[in-house]
């Protein structure tokens, strides 16, 4: 009987974790953000003790699953209509490496060393710090790079405008600042609040609107 019941919530819980990983949406493991990892840690470890502590009652794992789960959903979708709040929960991406110019400072503050920047490049299989315009870090950990010879007049798509918010550190990077964009958007009579998306691209700024969308 003991045997049955530890193989029963192995494959309950098995169920149950797939559900709920289908139920939050989540990404490949590598694309996972920091509260993400953290609540995966969660379960799993719940998980395994209610597997080991088969004379307890299943509800004791179950109840704690569910909080878990609920938190982590009700994260996302205030994250989705806050930039602030989502910055704040998954953080943002930092710029590595900006026209072929290592950002040592970003490295500091992000705790990231040289040796971590060289591992990257190689599973990327770039060779040289040389060869490479342009390198983020993503909230995952992943390293973005774009290399000197894919875009020889350095045109890469900045993201300036992210639901409505300013991006400062890309206005910073293109010479550019938060009065220079709201002129813009004057210009073309649109309103900060109302963009969705916009990036600069050979010194123009190019716009999506949220009204677009919905349409």
């Amino acid at each position: 009987m003991e045997y049955f019941t530890i193989f029963f919530r192995s494959v309950l819980f098995y169920v149950l974790i797939a559900t709920v990983y289908r139920v939050m949406g989540k990404r490949e493991i590598g694309e996972l953000s920091i509260m993400d990892f953290i609540v995966s840690i969660f379960i799993a470890e719940i998980a395994a003790i209610s597997i080991e502590n088969y004379k307890k009652s299943i509800l004791v794992s179950l109840i704690p699953i569910s909080v878990l789960v609920a938190l982590q959903i009700g994260a996302s979708v205030i994250s989705l209509k806050n930039g602030k709040i989502r910055n704040a929960i998954d953080g943002m991406p930092s710029v590595i490496i900006n026209r072929g110019r290592v950002n040592f400072e970003e490295m500091l503050k992000q705790r990231y060393n040289l040796d971590d920047l060289l591992t990257q490049l190689r599973d990327k299989e770039i060779k040289s710090i040389e060869e490479v315009d342009y390198a983020i870090l993503e909230t995952s950990g992943r390293l973005s790079v774009f290399k000197k010879q894919d875009d020889k007049k350095h045109t890469y798509p900045l993201p300036v405008i992210i639901d409505g918010e300013e991006q400062e550190d890309v206005l910073y990077q293109i010479g550019k600042n938060k009065v220079w964009l709201l002129e813009v958007l004057r210009k073309e009579g649109k309103s900060l609040e109302n963009v969705f998306y916009a990036f600069y691209r050979d010194k123009r700024l190019f716009i999506i609107e949220k009204d677009k969308l919905t349409k």
